[in-house]
């Protein structure tokens, strides 16, 4: 099984900026999905942003529209999520996950990293 590692973390102030990755242990198969979920302090696991592996094709959830950039390098095998103008309700533990399809639903997903703590503070 794939397995997923999280880096980048940590702790930004309102209005900053952080970049996370995510390495994949082996080669991503051309047909995959990964994305970013997170999880606020309090409230359920939610959909943040997917790529296509193959394509390059992007998803964002509303929230993040615009302030985040998701982004890959297939020969790394790793996923980016450029996170700008960062705001506290970003504050959450973020996860990078596989899938096989174009799905913004966590039951989609059956790879999951670690999570790593992303905290915004004015």
């Amino acid at each position: 099984q794939l397995q997923l590692q999280e880096s980048g973390g940590g702790s930004a102030q309102d209005g900053g900026s952080l970049r996370l990755s995510c390495a994949a242990s082996t080669r991503v198969y051309s047909s995959s999905v990964m994305g970013w979920f997170r999880q606020p302090p309090g409230k359920e696991r939610e959909f943040v942003a997917l790529i296509r592996w193959h394509s390059g094709t992007t998803l964002y959830s509303d929230s993040v529209k615009g302030r985040f950039t998701i982004s890959k390098d297939n020969a790394k095998n790793t996923v980016y999520l450029q996170m700008n103008s960062l705001k506290a309700e970003d504050t959450a533990v973020y996860y990078c996950a596989k899938g096989s399809r174009y799905s913004s639903s966590r039951l989609d997903y059956n790879n999951w990293g670690q999570g790593t703590q992303v905290t915004v503070a004015a």
